[in-house]
């Protein structure tokens, strides 16, 4: 699959000579197993069990978080967020959040 930005190409099925496949999934592999690491040291590891490592027909490491719960994504969303808002607040020089205003619809017609 490959996403609107052209970021991830198709996984790899049928591996193409001169592809440096294995590089690409030991880096996902490595990543795969820091991120597991993670999730296991706050109990999250059963909500993610198709964690895996995978490669692109471009040879371009993929970390799968497989099919996960609704409730599993939105905890993964929390942790960025709050990793991001410690960063944030220990840094000196972040930058401030800039928040757009909220456009509303007027109900007149």
């Amino acid at each position: 699959m490959t996403d609107r930005r052209g970021v991830v190409a198709k996984r790899a099925e049928n591996l193409m000579p001169g592809v440096p496949y294995v590089r690409g999934w030991v880096q996902a592999r490595r990543s795969a197993g820091v991120l597991a690491a993670q999730l296991t040291a706050l109990g999250l590891e059963p909500d993610f069990p198709g964690l895996a490592a995978d490669v692109n027909v471009s040879g371009d490491g993929l970390v799968r978080l497989g099919t996960i719960r609704p409730e599993a994504a939105m905890m993964l969303a929390e942790l960025i967020a709050s990793g991001l808002a410690a960063e944030a607040e220990t840094s000196p020089n972040a930058l401030p959040t800039v928040r757009r205003p909220i456009r509303r619809r007027s109900s007149a017609a």
